[in-house]
């Protein structure tokens, strides 16, 4: 006897021919294959129809972009926070932030990239402060690049030529960075900035990122502004907007990458002139005066270097207010008040490792390049507070000639 018709919960769960097939017995084989045949000879027809909706769909759909942060310092685990808080929310982002640590062993033992990705929080150089539970460590530096299309470079300057040398050639495809990165190098044909030493080592367009922003505040999420240098794709500048942008860091785009990135690099030498003044207790005139003629000197040194600096960006975030906040708080200010107050009878070496716990001063190193590019170009006479700076940071000068300098201010 003919076993009775299988039971079929829902018609849904199956296609048409298989629902058939399975439904009855009374059919014969014949039928289903001349159903079957029938049903095939539509195939090509609706297979080329869904390859067009599909290619169509590929095609609209924009591809995601990947951030990786390289460095994990201070400032660096607060702008992986700020990225993080948006890649997290943004569909044009990969929710993930990878953060490249330079890896250390803790006094507990522990490891830092493993203490980050355990506690979301990097316990040396920001503690407190939670990342993001999409930000992720990695130690290793070209696993943390890799897959990456947006790279945000945010280490101490001067160890920024090793990261490019070990990244040269492990970077592919249509790459952007940006730069976080106060300092220059300076080598035998001239100053160079670290923007410049991305693109030439890298083959990558480079923006940079500047502005008042003392990072303990900005992790605090009290409000604060920046300032995106680029060249000529303002998409690319306005993407980066986008990423860094939250309701309390506000960021704007300007058209002069040598202009932001100068500001950013010199304002820490001024800064260590107005630590000095702090340390010897020379009061808040001489300091808004020595804050006053550093910008002079910014302004000229950044022009004279490159013509295509505007007077403008001097008023943005990256000009005026870093250097306002710079001279008052900051790690440059602090150090240089305490080499004073020493009477220089401290180094600065000395002095970093006993208050900074680890973290780059960029202002003596800074002081120093910026000192080679005047002597080397026969400027000096022009920058005499920026000589002046160096001269007492390397024991030429007592502290007290901050304020000696203008008996070499020239016509």
């Amino acid at each position: 006897m003919a076993s009775p018709p299988r039971r079929v919960s829902s018609p849904l769960l199956y296609s048409l021919p298989s629902l058939l097939f399975h439904a009855s017995p009374i059919y014969p084989s014949s039928f289903f294959s001349r159903f079957l045949s029938s049903s095939s000879s539509m195939a090509p027809q609706e297979a080329a129809a869904a390859a067009s909706v599909t290619q169509k769909t590929d095609e609209a759909a924009p591809r995601k972009n990947r951030v990786t942060v390289v460095g994990s310092g201070n400032w660096g685990s607060v702008a992986a926070k700020l990225i993080a808080s948006n890649t997290i929310r943004l569909p044009s982002f990969h929710d993930e932030v990878r953060m490249w640590v330079f890896e250390e062993t803790l006094p507990s033992g522990e490891k830092l990239t493993d203490a980050i990705n355990t506690r979301n929080e990097n316990v040396k150089y920001l503690p407190g402060i939670k990342l993001g539970k999409n930000v992720v460590a990695d130690p290793d530096l070209v696993n943390a690049v890799t897959g990456a299309n947006m790279l945000v470079f945010v280490t101490p300057h001067q160890f920024m030529e090793g990261i490019c040398k070990r990244l040269a050639g492990k970077i592919s495809g249509d790459v952007e960075a940006i730069s976080l990165i106060k300092g220059m190098e300076v080598k035998m044909e001239g100053p160079c900035m670290i923007s410049k030493l991305i693109t030439d080592q890298l083959g990558v367009n480079s923006c940079v990122l500047m502005g008042a922003n003392i990072a303990n505040e900005i992790a605090l999420e009290k409000f604060s502004e920046a300032t995106v240098g680029y060249r000529e794709n303002k998409e690319i500048a306005e993407k980066w907007v986008q990423l860094f942008s939250t309701s309390y860091f506000i960021v704007s785009p300007v058209q002069d990458v040598e202009g932001v990135e100068l500001c950013g690099t010199l304002k820490n030498v001024v800064a260590i002139a107005a630590g000095f003044v702090d340390g010897l207790d020379m009061g808040n005139n001489t300091k808004a005066a020595i804050m006053r003629i550093g910008l002079r000197e910014m302004k000229a040194f950044s022009k004279m270097l490159f013509s295509s600096v505007k007077d403008s960006t001097f008023f943005e975030s990256c000009g005026v207010a870093d250097l306002i906040t710079t001279c008052l708080g900051g790690r440059n200010r602090k150090v240089a008040e305490a080499f004073a107050k020493s009477g220089g009878k401290r180094s600065f070496d000395e002095l970093e490792a006993e208050m900074l716990q680890g973290q780059k001063l960029q202002g003596v190193s800074t002081a120093k390049e910026v000192y080679e590019v005047l002597s080397h170009r026969g400027w000096l006479q022009f920058f005499p507070l920026f000589a002046t700076v160096h001269e007492i940071c390397i024991g030429t000068l007592p502290p007290s000639a901050i304020v000696e300098h203008s008996e070499r201010t020239p016509k």
